[in-house]
């Protein structure tokens, strides 16, 4: 995949991404947060998610031994005269894979994104797949009456809510005026021309 962006003032292309490994659970964690988290009860789940994936592992495992020269033969085959100086290996993100408990299997891999609350609502984590733009308003909308059970129902904080996201709690299914106002001012925010916007 490649991407072109603007980066400290520079227009850049990003190619990638190839899959690593860490034991750490974040990009600045501890490479004992792996082997810490291992107990008696998520040994099983492991080792069978794990088998019910050899596909996936393999992919893994060819993907972390790779060289700079395979990364740079794997880019040439988009931009065939890329040259190793003029590129850099970075690192993107870092993200845990959820394994489930599974009375058929074992233990299998969560692929999608999964909110989980506490129930005082003091505390909320995003777990699985990293999400993009298109699903993260989605999902903190979600989380806003689950930590603010009384707050998010007073009239102050809906209609805070409907100002910031004028199609909340509505379906752009069920008119046809909606989505145009929401396009119209998507378009706006973004500095696009009203060229693009197909309706």
């Amino acid at each position: 995949m490649k991407q072109s962006r603007w980066i400290d003032g520079k227009k850049e292309l990003l190619f990638g991404p190839f899959a690593g490994f860490s034991t750490k659970f974040l990009k600045n964690g501890s490479v004992m947060d792996l082997p810490k988290s291992i107990e008696l009860e998520n040994i099983k789940p492991m080792i069978f998610a794990g088998l019910n994936n050899i596909q996936l592992t393999r992919y893994l495992i060819q993907q972390v031994r790779q060289t700079p020269e395979d990364r740079l033969a794997a880019l040439r085959e988009y931009v065939p005269y890329a040259k190793m100086e003029d590129w850099e290996l970075l690192d993107a993100g870092q993200r845990v894979q959820v394994i489930k408990k599974d009375e058929d299997q074992g233990g299998v891999l969560e692929f999608g994104t999964e909110v989980v609350v506490a129930e005082d609502g003091t505390i909320a984590a995003l777990l699985g797949a990293s999400p993009g733009a298109s699903t993260a308003v989605t999902i903190m909308l979600g989380i806003v009456p689950k930590c603010f059970k009384e707050s998010s129902q007073t009239a102050t904080w809906k209609n805070r809510l409907q100002e910031m996201v004028p199609s909340y709690r509505r379906f752009l299914r069920d008119s046809d005026e909606l989505v145009i106002a929401s396009r119209v001012r998507t378009h706006q925010a973004l500095g696009l021309s009203a060229n693009t916007m197909a309706l």
